[in-house]
């Protein structure tokens, strides 16, 4: 933390321009180093400067803007330099190895952020929300990393805490101060309904993550069905492109094709599947099992059937694996004679859905149908304070078990300071999330994932 690191910050390639950043106490000195204008130790912070980036031969690599922004009003709370260069790869990189010469260490993937949440700029979950932002492919994504980087989503666990907090000091005050006759004395009795409040709150942050979740990674949509019931062009009539290979030829698709949609802001995860049916051939039963796989990891599954083909045993087997899921059964080739007898169909029948891709009709009730069963109109309207992130929401589930342990312990009348010990480490792990505690290790992993310059 005491060196000064530096990177590009702007993606490689052609462009206007290219932004190289510089964090760290020698950063204005080490610049100033290379830069031939104003005296960078000299100008007021937060000012773009006018100059040149020259060599120790005084040779002009680049014209230049530097901006200068002194500690702790900036992102890493540390001294900041910002030199804009033209966009080209062969003067972005010679900047850079000059700064390197000069005395900066070249930053590690994250490692500008980390610093941030090092110096108390921003915790975890802002920092997280980071990357989210870096990432977001819809408005709704934005949103909800804005919000997150905002610091909303922190305060939704801070409150959590806060209230722990105050559990726990009274009954500290309880254990340390007994002669004390204007302190209310907790029981295990007056205790239940705190911890049960603690607990309906962190389940409705849990039900509402699940919103997050859904924003930030989408939802996970398998085609299932038997060969030739139209997987693969309904596959392409949502993404609108030619992605599949759609013939009459039963097998054609032996892997998945995959490709991505967006209804309401929400990404659905598209993913055509091998038709599934009994065959010897070695390569279509690695793809049907596959597609067997899929459909048990899938957030929803679109099963498709014909309506000029009648409900075979092995599809009848593959319904009963439909319980628990969020599914739909759509009824494709309406425009060929009926020979499906829909009342084998042992399934809710509003989850039926009648399809001709071939003249395009029915796809618009079946985005309808989506938007309904994930709630989608309520989450675009509402604002998107959830947590996101998988490993929060596992640090809150696992919070939430220990939270019922206490309510349990409560009940078989467990001594009051064996409680406050096991609400003291919910309190703990649960700082965890926003990293008011943390491990080494964790910081390391997580902000190895960021891209380099950020």
């Amino acid at each position: 933390m005491n060196d000064t690191i530096c990177a590009i910050a702007t993606s490689q390639g052609v462009g206007a321009i290219a932004i190289i950043r510089v964090s760290g106490e020698e950063s204005i000195s080490i610049v100033n180093k290379i830069f031939k204008g104003k005296d960078l130790e000299q100008v007021a912070t937060h000012t773009i400067n006018y100059g040149h980036i020259v060599n120790d031969n005084n040779e002009v690599i680049d014209e230049v803007l530097v901006s200068v922004m002194k500690a702790p009003r900036t992102f890493t709370a540390e001294d900041t330099v910002e030199i804009n260069t033209h966009g080209g790869i062969a003067p972005t990189n010679k900047v850079l190895e000059l700064l390197l010469e000069s005395g900066c260490r070249m930053a590690e993937p994250g490692e500008f952020t980390k610093r941030a949440f090092l110096n108390g700029r921003i915790d975890l979950l802002e920092a997280e929300a980071v990357m989210d932002m870096i990432n977001a492919k819809t408005d709704v994504q934005r949103k909800m990393a804005a919000n997150q980087i905002g610091g909303k989503t922190s305060s939704l666990i801070n409150e959590l805490r806060d209230d722990m907090v105050q559990i726990i000091s009274n009954i500290n005050v309880n254990i340390d101060y007994p002669e004390y006759d204007d302190v209310d004395i907790i029981t295990n009795d007056v205790l239940v309904p705190k911890i049960t409040k603690l607990k309906d709150k962190i389940l409705k942050i849990l039900k509402e993550s699940e919103n997050g979740k859904m924003i930030k990674e989408g939802i996970k949509t398998s085609i299932i069905g038997r060969p030739n019931v139209g997987k693969s062009s309904l596959l392409n009539n949502l993404l609108e492109e030619d992605k599949a290979i759609v013939t009459d030829i039963a097998g054609t698709t032996r892997d998945i094709v995959e490709g991505q949609i967006r209804i309401n802001g929400i990404v659905l995860n598209m993913i055509d599947t091998a038709g599934i049916r009994e065959t010897e051939d070695k390569i279509e039963a690695i793809g049907v099992e596959k597609s067997k796989k899929i459909m048990e990891e899938s957030d929803l599954i679109l099963f498709m059937l014909n309506n000029n083909e009648p409900l075979t045993d092995d599809i009848k087997e593959l319904f009963t694996k439909l319980e628990n899921k969020k599914y739909l059964v759509l009824i494709n080739k309406n425009d060929l004679e009926t020979v499906l007898n829909r009342e084998e169909l042992d399934i809710d029948k509003d989850k039926i859905i009648d399809l001709s891709i071939l003249e395009n009709k029915g796809i618009d009730e079946l985005k309808n149908k989506i938007v309904e069963m994930f709630h989608m109109d309520e989450i675009e309207t509402k604002d998107p304070t959830y947590l996101s992130n998988a490993r929060s929401i596992s640090i809150l589930r696992n919070c939430l078990k220990r939270v019922e342990d206490v309510e349990s312990a409560l009940e078989n009348n467990m001594p009051i300071d064996m409680i406050e010990l096991d609400i003291k480490n919910i309190w703990e792990e649960l700082g965890t999330i926003n990293g008011s505690s943390y491990e080494d290790e964790l910081l390391d992993e997580m902000f190895s994932r960021f891209c380099l310059g950020k």
